[in-house]
């Protein structure tokens, strides 16, 4: 199906706008190739549902032909609004897309959102693996990158964000960010636009997190400099090139 006929008439209008973004982050990274089989990680939030359904949609208008599977993990907790199983499973069907539902343990004690992470990530790469797929989709956009870019700046002392794309396991499977070049609030408009079954189920942990502060910095900032998220992923990108060209040179 590739995702287009169930659409409202303003999701896809914004679904085609969001497809450029998109499409620009895949060719500049060199994020999906042909014959890739991806598996994208669905949390089953506005993020990763719109990186589902754009990728899917983007088949429609490529000359690649890659495969996708969504993967969903299942724990006690959610860090925002959620669709429950049964209503993922309908949407993937939707969709047209291979899924697998992945269980996961969590353990009460000690639990924070590092360990959280952690466990989903193991929990999504060995589903991957265990798929078959050689590349794995996550559903960061514009303002994960800013929020993390300040966070390895003022709590680790390094200009480091999340790698558009970056290989694990000496190239057995390749993560990729597709939504890089998105901000949050164009996810959020396609999102409703696509009445997404989204629940709210408030993380009890992350609700005072670090993250949860810099998206508040973020947001002030951006008051007067609406180009700020843009523009410290630039400056991370361009660091990386100038570092890399002057140890090769």
């Amino acid at each position: 199906m590739n995702g287009l006929q169930h659409l409202s008439p303003s999701a896809k209008r914004l679904a085609f706008f969001l497809l450029k973004r998109v499409n620009k982050a895949i060719r500049d990274y060199d994020m999906i190739r042909d014959g890739d089989r991806v598996a994208v990680a669905v949390s089953g939030g506005k993020d990763s549902l719109t990186l589902l359904t754009l990728l899917n949609l983007r088949k429609r208008y490529v000359p690649q032909e890659y495969h996708l599977v969504a993967v969903n993990v299942q724990s006690d907790y959610q860090c925002a609004a959620h669709a429950t199983r049964e209503e993922l499973k309908e949407i993937f069907e939707a969709e047209g897309v291979e899924y697998s539902f992945e269980e996961m343990d969590t353990p009460e004690e000690d639990l924070n959102c590092f360990r959280c992470a952690w466990n989903r990530r193991k929990a999504l790469f060995l589903a991957a693996h265990r798929l078959g797929c050689n590349k794995l989709a996550f559903a960061h956009h514009a303002d994960d990158v800013a929020q993390t870019t300040l966070l390895n700046l003022f709590y680790q002392g390094r200009l480091e964000t999340m790698e558009p794309k970056v290989e694990f396991f000496g190239g057995l499977i390749t993560v990729i960010r597709p939504l890089v070049y998105v901000p949050e609030k164009e996810i959020v408009r396609f999102a409703r636009a696509c009445d997404f079954p989204l629940k709210t189920r408030e993380c009890p942990i992350g609700r005072n997190s670090k993250r949860a502060k810099m998206r508040e910095i973020l947001r002030e900032i951006e008051k007067d400099c609406p180009e700020v998220k843009i523009n410290l992923f630039r400056a991370v990108m361009r660091r990386k090139t100038y570092k890399s060209g002057f140890v090769d040179s």
